[in-house]
């Protein structure tokens, strides 16, 4: 395989600004997906990996957890799929000399975009201490480097092993398996920053924190009520479902501070009315609101359906589900009472007749769903916002009934598998027990570290060792440079992975980086050939097996280089036949068969065609596992953000051409932002309050209540329809403003959709031409 350099535009210098589409897909995406397929992969290659992805005998998207439909297209994938196997498959190889020719110094000035562009890790490397370069490596000694420091520490707890959620099932229990027998259960994960307020809130009320419906149910509903998510870039095979609901006769809603396109309307590529017609026009009604408002609107939609029982008593709450399954709903309602309407305006900045409208809809509704991601995660109040969503269905029985149910959707493919599979810090006592039985060790019983107390330990010098199984956990995090000083602080940073990113420029003071295969590639152990597998957002569990050739011979799958890692570190410690587990992936879901529920029978339920769905009380039979067996009402005091005068309410977001931080150009076709990514969007009547045009250049600076002056200098602004009050940056590059202490209650997720921020004048923007960044 030859490395072919892609040419790379990595500067701002030629940033342009469109206005924002209202239309998703169609022709525009056709024509951005195959050419850069085939750009990037090549005829054959893209024929072999395009026309295998999300298929029953393929292998599964690394992109986003959005779940297959039971009948597949021949095509069964979104742009942004295809750029993400495109960016993994492409032939393209960091070839030995790489490192010798950039020292650290150098790639620590390049952007996400150029590092993962220079192609595709094939050998270990290791950054001795004190040393500018990384040096290629044989994989015994990398391994026996790992062991050599977690075996010197004076506490297991003084190591942490964060995880992505692009992780198999095989590879993620294994892992756990080996950090809890050696000793510690800091096992922080991406879900960690997404995710993790739905899980406590959902776990807390109906007692499972995963969606409670299948993909079926979205065609079977009557109201869809999509908030803070942007289906059309962050998971445009959604598009689909809700094109099929709509033409089904639901309803659909969109709240969101952003107007998105792929909201307004979607033209689906893969029918006729999609490439030379109108498209179908998605959301029927569009509430935009402001950041961290969507508390205040669920809390006033309850009250308007219990005002609508008391003006018809025995016509609007589903009294009988009530009675039978829910508790609490007395203390709910008379807190309701109290809810006073000019509190919700001001929060919300919508109208009282949107508000009502909203809730006609939903009285009038029999079966309804409501979809959620990270702009309802990621807010001070985000576990009790979610809380309210449970409470709403509650109200009307729309919970364990087809076409209803909470649905949030999760962004990356398996981060709710490696959750299943005991990626947790906090696992629950009867799966370390069942840990124990199946494997004859006591696993540890203190809680661990989550993402962001692994980011306090290292800045605090009790976390001295870093491992990452996939993922850019210095760039995902918030509070940049806090984040990057505290990895610099250990002795050893180990990332595996495929290609280059952030993580591994800003590293401890030894580092390795260990390639692993893709999902695209095939995984052979002993010659044998071997298959892993996901569970979507919707609880389905399916098998993924690549069609490609590894991309070079001394790259190991991630099953291999955990397993080798337990080798080297434990020596025998533990009872497991480590060797054996590699060997045969069958071994390994043999015991997640016996430790994990719902696994029963696993290597012969995964053989089935369409895989199996795993089991799910509130979904499937109105059975609530919550300590006393029933759905929990819960009362939530509305709290808002108080903004000063001059100030704005910052949220991240993605560009269209990302996934997660790895950026795939430097373009946001929907948004209308073309080869640049430092910008801010704000309302144009925001910006005449605050004395700035369209177009000029500030600095911004976040205001925490710690005093710390954190600044992102040399944004463009850009005049934009957001809600009043608002504004919007890319991540990860604006994480440097996010505190790391700026945590949802509960889950301590971070707060990134509600950052305090002023800005200020800056100098004309600055480019250096030869590193291609700005200054």
């Amino acid at each position: 395989m030859g490395r072919k350099k892609h040419p790379i535009q990595d500067t701002d210098v030629d940033l342009s600004v469109s206005e924002p589409k209202r239309s998703a897909a169609g022709l525009p995406s056709l024509s951005e997906t195959l050419p850069h397929a085939m750009a990037h992969m090549g005829p054959s290659r893209a024929w072999k990996t395009l026309t295998a992805v999300n298929q029953k005998d393929g292998f599964d998207c690394m992109s986003c957890a959005w779940p297959d439909p039971p009948e597949r297209k021949a095509a069964e994938f979104c742009e942004n799929g295809a750029k993400a196997i495109g960016w993994e498959a492409e032939p393209l190889r960091i070839p030995t000399g790489f490192w010798a020719e950039n020292p650290l110094s150098s790639l620590e000035s390049r952007s996400e975009h150029w590092l993962g562009q220079q192609g595709r890790l094939v050998e270990p490397v290791y950054k001795a201490a004190g040393a500018e370069h990384y040096a290629p490596i044989s994989w015994e000694r990398a391994f026996g480097i790992v062991a050599s420091e977690l075996n010197a520490l004076d506490d297991p707890n003084e190591a942490t092993f964060y995880t992505s959620g692009r992780t198999s099932n095989e590879a993620a229990f294994l892992y756990q398996l080996f950090v809890r027998a050696f000793g510690t259960n800091n096992l922080p994960d991406c879900s960690n920053m997404c995710h993790e307020s739905t899980g406590i809130a959902m776990g807390e009320t109906i007692g499972v924190g995963k969606s409670a419906i299948t993909y079926t149910d979205f065609a079977k509903s009557d109201l869809i009520i999509i908030m803070g998510q942007n289906p059309g870039t962050c998971h445009p095979r959604m598009l689909t479902a809700l094109e099929e609901a709509k033409l089904a006769g639901a309803s659909i809603v969109a709240v969101n501070p952003l107007p998105e396109a792929g909201l307004i309307n979607f033209r689906n590529p893969q029918r006729v009315r999609g490439l030379a017609g109108k498209g179908t026009d998605l959301a029927d009604q569009f509430l935009q609101i402001r950041l961290a408002g969507d508390m205040a609107l669920l809390q006033a939609l309850s009250k308007r359906v219990l005002d609508a029982e008391s003006a018809a008593p025995g016509t609007v709450l589903d009294r009988t589900f009530i009675d039978e399954h829910c508790q609490g709903f007395v203390g709910f309602a008379a807190h309701l009472a109290t809810l006073q309407e000019r509190d919700v305006l001001a929060a919300t900045g919508l109208r009282s007749a949107e508000i009502d409208e909203l809730a006609d809809r939903y009285i009038r509704a029999d079966k309804v769903i409501i979809t959620w991601a990270m702009g309802l995660t990621q807010h001070k109040k985000a576990v009790p916002t979610i809380k309210e969503i449970i409470n709403l269905l509650l109200l009307r029985g729309n919970i364990g009934k087809p076409g209803a149910g909470p649905s949030p959707i999760r962004g990356h493919s398996n981060v709710q598998g490696d959750r299943t599979m005991g990626i947790w810090e906090k696992m629950p006592p009867r799966f370390l027990e069942a840990l124990q039985d199946e494997f004859g060790f006591d696993p540890p019983r203190k809680a661990g570290v989550d993402s962001v107390d692994s980011i306090r330990g290292m800045r605090d010098g009790r976390i001295k060792v870093l491992i990452a199984l996939g993922g850019n956990l210095v760039h995902a995090i918030s509070d940049t440079a806090v984040a990057e000083q505290a990895v610099r602080r250990t002795r050893l940073s180990v990332q595996i992975s495929t290609k280059l990113n952030r993580s591994h420029v800003v590293c401890g003071e030894q580092a390795l980086i260990l390639p692993t295969l893709g999902r695209t590639e095939i995984d052979k152990q002993d010659g044998i050939e071997q298959f892993v597998t996901v569970e979507d957002t919707v609880c389905a569990v399916h098998r993924s097996a690549g069609p490609l050739e590894p991309i070079a011979a001394d790259v190991l799958s991630e099953v291999a280089i955990v397993t080798r890692m337990a080798e080297a570190v434990l020596d025998h410690k533990v009872p497991v036949d480590w060797a054996g587990l590699r060997r045969n992936y069958d071994t390994i879901r043999d015991h997640i068969s016996h430790v994990v529920p719902g696994f029963e029978d696993f290597n012969v339920r995964i053989r089935e065609r369409d895989g199996f769905v795993l089991p799910h009380g509130p979904r499937d039979s109105r059975t609530f596992p919550t300590a006393t067996g029933k759905a929990v009402f819960s009362v939530n005091d509305l709290e808002t953000i108080e903004v000063p005068p001059g100030r704005l309410l910052l949220q991240t977001v993605r560009s269209h051409d990302q996934f997660n931080t790895t950026t795939y150009s430097m373009n946001d076709r929907y948004r209308g932002i073309k080869k640049g990514r430092m910008v801010l969007l704000v309302n144009p009547e925001d910006l005449a309050g605050l004395g700035f045009q369209d177009g000029a250049y500030v600095d911004v600076h976040s205001e925490a209540d710690d005093g710390v002056d954190r600044v992102l200098r040399q944004l463009r602004l850009v005049a934009y329809p957001s809600a009043r009050g608002c504004a919007t940056a890319y991540y990860p590059e604006a994480n440097v403003l996010v505190p790391l202490d700026s945590t949802a209650e509960g889950s301590n997720t971070p707060a990134s959709k509600s950052v305090i921020i002023r800005l200020e004048p800056a100098a004309a923007p600055i480019f250096e031409a030869a590193a291609g960044q700005r200054k």
